[in-house]
């Protein structure tokens, strides 16, 4: 039922407003059910003020690099309320479209003013050069971009990316570098299966090509004004902004312990284990430990969450948490089961009222 809602509903939106059509990629199969399912997720989250807001706010702002305006919102809300009537016939009567109504202004009108707000200080967009393209393994590249102009952002954070061979296709991808005096900007792809934007990325890309960047955005900073200790699990190419992290950390220059777990399912497939043993030893404060599930090591053998478990206690650090999203949920478990309260465990996990997955 919720399939063939989300069809009508873009059916019927591409129908009364032609126009609508081109902010969309022409491939549907991805997009299709994200705008449907974000605006019910928020619906369902509006007894949360603080969250909804948070959540809604970034989306108005990270809308506009599709050139979404003020005016389009009052088509696509008209659209939904179709959709929802009509698939939902048993439920549907005054008070619940009444309901709908007030839900969907309010929404709207949260990302209109984000959107509003943003565009006073920062372009819709960037423009980013591919400068470097260093294939680290046959499907996992380190790409580095030089921004048309400056670009904002925290270490931690991530953007999404538009490649010119998938115009409209935008990915998430963690910066895998503190920002830097020179304003490059660093990611690592991994080409996916059926991933359009990372096989793109990874397989297609060179220097010279120029990517789109939409605004920074995630809450996996370090706080600067504690000094607890920082445990960071990495998980395949999500220790990409664990060493963000690292380096944000070396960079503010107060020596506090950073314990790094890097996992990954193979030895090979530790990409960037010399950058981090290289930082290692650079820094007294840094421990890096690689963890492997598959086959043999020299070093940790096992699940990432499980070998976590095995050291610590951790009662004075802020745990980071970036990979797979099974491993962010088993890490999450694990890391509330040996006393590290939730609200200092950070991770932008991908799904719900985080970000989308990279492909």
């Amino acid at each position: 039922m919720a399939d063939k809602a989300t069809s009508y509903f873009y059916a019927l939106l591409f129908i009364q407003n032609p126009d609508l059509r081109a902010l969309f990629p022409v491939a549907m199969d991805a997009q299709r059910d994200r705008l449907f399912k974000a605006l019910l997720t928020a619906a369902r989250h509006a007894d949360d003020p603080a969250t909804l807001t948070a959540y809604l706010s970034r989306l108005g702002r990270g809308h506009r690099k599709y050139g979404t305006r003020p005016e389009h919102y009052p088509a696509v809300g008209e659209c939904l309320l179709a959709a929802l009537s009509r698939y939902a016939p048993d439920t549907w009567n005054e008070a619940t479209e009444a309901a709908w109504v007030r839900t969907y202004t309010a929404i709207s009108q949260i990302m209109i003013d984000a959107a509003a707000e943003d565009e006073e200080q920062s372009p819709a967009w960037w423009q980013g050069e591919i400068v470097r393209h260093e294939l680290r393994t046959p499907d996992i590249a380190v790409v580095t971009v030089r921004p048309d102009q400056p670009y904002p952002f925290l270490a931690g954070q991530y953007t999404t990316l538009e490649t010119p061979w998938w115009p409209r296709v935008w990915r998430h991808y963690s910066f895998s570098a503190a920002p830097r005096p020179d304003g490059l900007l660093s990611f690592h792809v991994k080409a996916v299966p059926a991933g359009w934007v990372s096989g793109a990325l990874v397989h297609r890309a060179r220097p010279g090509d120029v990517l789109r960047l939409g605004p920074p955005a995630g809450s996996m900073i370090v706080d600067h004004s504690t000094d607890n200790g920082l445990l960071c699990l990495g998980g395949g190419t999500g220790i990409a902004p664990i060493k963000a992290l690292v380096e944000d950390v070396a960079e503010h220059g107060r020596c506090r312990p950073v314990e790094v777990f890097y996992g990954a399912r193979h030895a090979g497939d530790l990409y960037d284990i010399d950058t981090m043993l290289r930082l290692q030893r650079a820094h007294n404060w840094l421990s890096v430990r690689p963890v492997v599930s598959d086959g043999p090591t020299r070093g940790l053998c096992g699940e990432l969450p499980a070998i976590v478990r095995q050291y610590g206690p951790w009662p004075a650090y802020d745990a980071y948490l970036s990979g797979p999203p099974g491993m962010i949920r088993s890490g999450v478990d694990t890391l509330v089961g040996i006393g590290i309260p939730s609200h200092r465990i950070r991770h932008d996990e991908i799904g719900g009222l985080m970000a989308a997955a990279p492909r």
